[in-house]
Protein backbone atom coordinates (compact mmCIF):
# COMPACT_ATOMS: atom_id res chain seq x y z
CA UNK A 1 0.00 0.00 0.00
CA UNK A 2 1.11 3.53 -0.77
CA UNK A 3 -1.08 5.07 1.95
CA UNK A 4 1.94 6.36 3.85
CA UNK A 5 3.49 8.14 0.86
CA UNK A 6 2.13 11.60 1.67
CA UNK A 7 3.09 11.31 5.33
CA UNK A 8 6.57 10.13 4.34
CA UNK A 9 7.04 13.14 2.03
CA UNK A 10 6.19 15.60 4.84
CA UNK A 11 8.36 13.66 7.31
CA UNK A 12 11.26 13.81 4.85
CA UNK A 13 10.79 17.56 4.50
CA UNK A 14 10.75 17.93 8.29
CA UNK A 15 13.97 15.91 8.52
CA UNK A 16 15.62 18.17 5.94
CA UNK A 17 14.83 21.29 7.99
CA UNK A 18 16.00 19.60 11.19
CA UNK A 19 19.26 18.71 9.44
CA UNK A 20 19.64 22.32 8.22
CA UNK A 21 19.08 23.60 11.76
CA UNK A 22 21.67 21.23 13.23
CA UNK A 23 24.20 22.06 10.50
CA UNK A 24 23.76 25.80 11.09
CA UNK A 25 24.18 25.42 14.84
CA UNK A 26 27.30 23.33 14.29
CA UNK A 27 28.70 25.86 11.79
CA UNK A 28 28.08 28.71 14.26
CA UNK A 29 29.75 26.80 17.09
CA UNK A 30 32.81 25.94 15.02
CA UNK A 31 32.94 29.23 13.14
CA UNK A 32 32.88 27.24 9.92
CA UNK A 33 32.82 29.18 6.66
CA UNK A 34 33.11 26.46 4.02
CA UNK A 35 31.55 26.88 0.61
CA UNK A 36 28.84 24.35 1.53
CA UNK A 37 28.12 26.17 4.77
CA UNK A 38 27.95 29.50 2.93
CA UNK A 39 25.47 28.08 0.40
CA UNK A 40 23.30 26.68 3.18
CA UNK A 41 23.38 30.01 5.01
CA UNK A 42 22.31 31.85 1.87
CA UNK A 43 19.46 29.41 1.25
CA UNK A 44 17.90 29.45 4.73
CA UNK A 45 18.54 33.01 5.93
CA UNK A 46 16.25 35.83 4.90
CA UNK A 47 15.29 39.34 5.92
CA UNK A 48 17.22 40.67 8.90
CA UNK A 49 19.09 37.38 9.45
CA UNK A 50 20.59 37.37 5.94
CA UNK A 51 24.17 38.48 6.38
CA UNK A 52 25.10 41.28 4.07
CA UNK A 53 21.45 42.06 3.21
CA UNK A 54 21.35 42.61 -0.52
CA UNK A 55 25.12 42.86 -0.83
CA UNK A 56 27.50 40.31 -2.31
CA UNK A 57 28.41 39.27 -5.85
CA UNK A 58 26.14 40.40 -8.68
CA UNK A 59 25.30 36.81 -9.66
CA UNK A 60 24.16 36.09 -6.10
CA UNK A 61 21.99 39.21 -5.96
CA UNK A 62 20.15 37.97 -9.04
CA UNK A 63 19.01 34.98 -6.95
CA UNK A 64 17.39 37.22 -4.34
CA UNK A 65 13.91 38.70 -4.30
CA UNK A 66 12.36 41.20 -1.86
CA UNK A 67 11.09 39.72 1.41
CA UNK A 68 7.85 41.65 0.92
CA UNK A 69 7.09 39.09 -1.80
CA UNK A 70 5.98 36.88 1.12
CA UNK A 71 2.63 38.46 0.27
CA UNK A 72 2.51 36.32 -2.89
CA UNK A 73 2.44 33.15 -0.76
CA UNK A 74 -0.85 34.16 0.78
CA UNK A 75 -2.34 35.32 -2.52
CA UNK A 76 -1.64 31.84 -3.90
CA UNK A 77 -2.98 30.21 -0.74
CA UNK A 78 -6.21 32.23 -0.70
CA UNK A 79 -6.88 31.45 -4.37
CA UNK A 80 -5.84 27.78 -4.38
CA UNK A 81 -7.28 26.76 -1.02
CA UNK A 82 -10.42 28.75 -1.78
CA UNK A 83 -10.77 26.74 -5.00
CA UNK A 84 -10.28 23.45 -3.09
CA UNK A 85 -12.79 24.56 -0.46
CA UNK A 86 -15.43 25.26 -3.12
CA UNK A 87 -14.81 21.86 -4.75
CA UNK A 88 -15.04 20.03 -1.42
CA UNK A 89 -18.20 21.91 -0.44
CA UNK A 90 -19.80 21.04 -3.77
CA UNK A 91 -18.85 17.37 -3.34
CA UNK A 92 -20.16 17.23 0.23
CA UNK A 93 -23.42 19.14 -0.08
CA UNK A 94 -24.33 19.73 -3.72
CA UNK A 95 -23.79 16.29 -5.19
CA UNK A 96 -20.68 17.30 -7.11
CA UNK A 97 -17.53 15.27 -7.63
CA UNK A 98 -14.04 15.92 -6.35
CA UNK A 99 -11.60 16.98 -9.11
CA UNK A 100 -10.37 14.02 -11.17
CA UNK A 101 -6.77 14.64 -10.09
CA UNK A 102 -7.81 14.28 -6.45
CA UNK A 103 -9.54 11.00 -7.28
CA UNK A 104 -6.32 9.83 -8.97
CA UNK A 105 -4.31 10.78 -5.89
CA UNK A 106 -6.79 8.92 -3.69
CA UNK A 107 -6.29 5.79 -5.76
CA UNK A 108 -2.50 6.19 -5.71
CA UNK A 109 -2.57 6.55 -1.91
CA UNK A 110 -4.75 3.50 -1.47
CA UNK A 111 -7.84 5.42 -0.33
CA UNK A 112 -10.17 3.75 -2.81
CA UNK A 113 -11.40 1.07 -0.40
CA UNK A 114 -14.79 1.41 1.31
CA UNK A 115 -14.70 3.36 4.58
CA UNK A 116 -16.65 2.89 7.79
CA UNK A 117 -16.43 6.64 8.39
CA UNK A 118 -19.57 8.11 9.97
CA UNK A 119 -19.11 11.60 8.57
CA UNK A 120 -16.61 12.93 11.09
CA UNK A 121 -13.63 12.64 8.73
CA UNK A 122 -15.52 14.50 6.02
CA UNK A 123 -16.53 17.31 8.31
CA UNK A 124 -13.08 17.46 9.96
CA UNK A 125 -11.32 17.88 6.60
CA UNK A 126 -13.85 20.49 5.49
CA UNK A 127 -13.39 22.43 8.75
CA UNK A 128 -9.58 22.27 8.49
CA UNK A 129 -9.71 23.58 4.94
CA UNK A 130 -11.98 26.44 6.06
CA UNK A 131 -9.59 27.33 8.91
CA UNK A 132 -6.55 27.10 6.64
CA UNK A 133 -8.21 29.41 4.12
CA UNK A 134 -9.19 31.91 6.85
CA UNK A 135 -5.60 31.82 8.14
CA UNK A 136 -4.34 32.65 4.64
CA UNK A 137 -6.86 35.50 4.32
CA UNK A 138 -5.75 36.98 7.63
CA UNK A 139 -2.06 36.69 6.80
CA UNK A 140 -2.65 38.27 3.39
CA UNK A 141 -4.48 41.19 5.04
CA UNK A 142 -1.64 41.59 7.55
CA UNK A 143 0.97 41.62 4.79
CA UNK A 144 -0.99 44.25 2.88
CA UNK A 145 -2.13 46.54 5.70
CA UNK A 146 -0.28 45.75 8.95
CA UNK A 147 3.32 44.64 8.39
CA UNK A 148 6.03 47.13 7.46
CA UNK A 149 8.64 45.40 5.30
CA UNK A 150 12.18 46.70 5.13
CA UNK A 151 14.53 46.16 2.21
CA UNK A 152 15.23 42.58 3.28
CA UNK A 153 15.57 39.82 0.71
CA UNK A 154 14.97 36.09 0.40
CA UNK A 155 16.60 33.53 -1.87
CA UNK A 156 14.61 32.74 -5.01
CA UNK A 157 14.65 29.05 -4.01
CA UNK A 158 12.92 29.96 -0.74
CA UNK A 159 10.42 32.03 -2.66
CA UNK A 160 9.55 29.20 -5.07
CA UNK A 161 9.38 26.73 -2.19
CA UNK A 162 6.91 29.00 -0.37
CA UNK A 163 4.63 29.17 -3.41
CA UNK A 164 4.64 25.37 -3.78
CA UNK A 165 4.16 24.85 -0.03
CA UNK A 166 0.80 26.61 0.15
CA UNK A 167 -0.47 24.57 -2.79
CA UNK A 168 0.79 21.34 -1.20
CA UNK A 169 -0.62 21.92 2.28
CA UNK A 170 -4.17 22.54 1.04
CA UNK A 171 -3.96 19.58 -1.32
CA UNK A 172 -2.80 17.44 1.62
CA UNK A 173 -5.96 18.37 3.53
CA UNK A 174 -8.16 17.43 0.59
CA UNK A 175 -6.39 14.08 0.31
CA UNK A 176 -7.53 13.29 3.87
CA UNK A 177 -11.16 13.16 2.75
CA UNK A 178 -12.39 9.53 2.50
CA UNK A 179 -13.57 8.53 -0.96
CA UNK A 180 -17.11 7.70 0.15
CA UNK A 181 -18.32 11.28 -0.29
CA UNK A 182 -21.80 11.50 1.21
CA UNK A 183 -24.37 14.16 0.56
CA UNK A 184 -26.41 16.31 2.90
CA UNK A 185 -25.67 14.71 6.28
CA UNK A 186 -26.56 17.21 9.00
CA UNK A 187 -23.59 19.05 10.46
CA UNK A 188 -24.96 18.81 14.01
CA UNK A 189 -24.51 15.04 13.87
CA UNK A 190 -20.87 15.37 12.87
CA UNK A 191 -19.64 18.00 15.33
CA UNK A 192 -17.47 16.50 18.09
CA UNK A 193 -15.71 17.91 21.13
CA UNK A 194 -12.33 17.90 19.38
CA UNK A 195 -13.72 20.12 16.61
CA UNK A 196 -14.68 22.72 19.21
CA UNK A 197 -11.39 22.34 21.11
CA UNK A 198 -9.38 22.74 17.91
CA UNK A 199 -11.30 25.84 16.82
CA UNK A 200 -10.85 27.47 20.27
CA UNK A 201 -7.10 26.77 20.12
CA UNK A 202 -6.95 28.08 16.54
CA UNK A 203 -8.68 31.36 17.47
CA UNK A 204 -6.48 31.80 20.57
CA UNK A 205 -3.23 31.25 18.64
CA UNK A 206 -4.40 33.43 15.74
CA UNK A 207 -5.25 36.35 18.05
CA UNK A 208 -1.82 36.20 19.66
CA UNK A 209 -0.08 35.93 16.30
CA UNK A 210 -1.93 39.01 15.08
CA UNK A 211 -1.08 40.96 18.24
CA UNK A 212 2.60 40.08 17.88
CA UNK A 213 2.65 41.14 14.22
CA UNK A 214 1.00 44.45 15.19
CA UNK A 215 3.69 44.97 17.87
CA UNK A 216 6.43 44.39 15.28
CA UNK A 217 4.79 46.77 12.80
CA UNK A 218 4.32 49.48 15.44
CA UNK A 219 8.06 49.52 16.09
CA UNK A 220 8.36 51.23 12.71
CA UNK A 221 5.37 53.54 13.00
CA UNK A 222 4.58 56.78 14.81
CA UNK A 223 1.55 57.02 17.10
CA UNK A 224 -0.44 58.34 14.14
CA UNK A 225 0.36 55.17 12.19
CA UNK A 226 2.85 56.71 9.77
CA UNK A 227 5.94 54.66 8.92
CA UNK A 228 8.94 56.50 10.36
CA UNK A 229 11.67 53.84 10.32
CA UNK A 230 12.67 50.61 8.61
CA UNK A 231 15.31 49.69 11.19
CA UNK A 232 15.06 46.79 13.63
CA UNK A 233 14.21 47.30 17.30
CA UNK A 234 13.57 45.05 20.29
CA UNK A 235 9.85 44.24 20.60
CA UNK A 236 8.04 44.08 23.95
CA UNK A 237 4.54 43.05 25.00
CA UNK A 238 2.27 40.00 24.69
CA UNK A 239 4.27 36.79 24.09
CA UNK A 240 7.42 38.82 23.26
CA UNK A 241 8.00 38.96 27.02
CA UNK A 242 9.05 35.30 26.89
CA UNK A 243 10.00 34.65 23.25
CA UNK A 244 12.01 36.26 20.49
CA UNK A 245 9.64 34.92 17.82
CA UNK A 246 6.21 34.34 19.36
CA UNK A 247 4.54 34.73 15.95
CA UNK A 248 6.40 31.60 14.82
CA UNK A 249 5.28 29.76 17.97
CA UNK A 250 1.70 30.85 17.25
CA UNK A 251 2.04 29.47 13.70
CA UNK A 252 3.02 26.10 15.17
CA UNK A 253 0.04 26.20 17.55
CA UNK A 254 -2.29 26.94 14.63
CA UNK A 255 -1.11 23.80 12.82
CA UNK A 256 -1.42 21.78 16.05
CA UNK A 257 -4.98 23.08 16.41
CA UNK A 258 -5.75 21.69 12.94
CA UNK A 259 -4.41 18.31 14.06
CA UNK A 260 -6.86 18.52 16.97
CA UNK A 261 -9.72 19.30 14.56
CA UNK A 262 -8.78 16.19 12.59
CA UNK A 263 -9.27 14.15 15.78
CA UNK A 264 -5.62 13.77 16.89
CA UNK A 265 -5.11 10.53 14.96
CA UNK A 266 -4.19 11.81 11.47
CA UNK A 267 -0.57 10.74 11.00
CA UNK A 268 -0.11 12.68 7.76
CA UNK A 269 -1.11 15.96 9.40
CA UNK A 270 1.19 15.33 12.38
CA UNK A 271 4.00 15.01 9.82
CA UNK A 272 2.95 18.44 8.48
CA UNK A 273 3.07 19.75 12.08
CA UNK A 274 6.56 18.29 12.49
CA UNK A 275 7.68 20.08 9.34
CA UNK A 276 6.22 23.38 10.64
CA UNK A 277 7.99 22.80 13.98
CA UNK A 278 11.46 22.49 12.43
CA UNK A 279 10.87 25.11 9.72
CA UNK A 280 9.76 27.72 12.26
CA UNK A 281 12.45 26.65 14.74
CA UNK A 282 15.12 27.27 12.11
CA UNK A 283 13.84 30.78 11.39
CA UNK A 284 13.37 31.52 15.09
CA UNK A 285 16.88 30.46 16.09
CA UNK A 286 18.36 32.71 13.39
CA UNK A 287 16.22 35.67 14.55
CA UNK A 288 17.10 35.02 18.20
CA UNK A 289 20.78 35.01 17.24
CA UNK A 290 20.31 38.32 15.39
CA UNK A 291 18.73 40.03 18.41
CA UNK A 292 21.41 38.76 20.78
CA UNK A 293 24.25 39.93 18.53
CA UNK A 294 22.82 43.34 17.71
CA UNK A 295 21.28 44.43 21.03
CA UNK A 296 23.59 44.22 24.04
CA UNK A 297 20.73 44.75 26.49
CA UNK A 298 18.51 42.08 24.91
CA UNK A 299 16.53 40.26 27.65
CA UNK A 300 18.50 37.16 28.59
CA UNK A 301 15.47 35.22 29.81
CA UNK A 302 13.82 35.15 26.38
CA UNK A 303 13.81 31.86 24.51
CA UNK A 304 13.96 31.68 20.73
CA UNK A 305 10.76 29.84 19.88
CA UNK A 306 9.09 27.72 22.55
CA UNK A 307 8.49 28.97 26.13
CA UNK A 308 10.98 27.67 28.73
CA UNK A 309 12.87 25.59 26.11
Amino acid sequence: SMSGLLAAAWALLAAAFLAALLLLLRADDSGGASAASGLLQDLVRYGKTKRGGGQGPAWLRRLQVPKRWFTHFYVVSVLWNGFLLIKLFQAEFLGGLLPSWIQLVHRALGRDSPSEDTGNEHFSALLVLVLLWLHSCRRLAECLWTSVFSGGVIHVVQYCFGLVYYVAVGSTVLCQVPTNVRNGRELSVQIRWYHLAGVVMYVWASLHQHRCLVILANLRKSKSGKVVSLSHSVPFGDWFERLSCPHYFAELLIYVSLAVVLGFHNVTWWCVVTYVLFCQALAAVLSHEFYQKNFSSYPKHRKAFIPFI
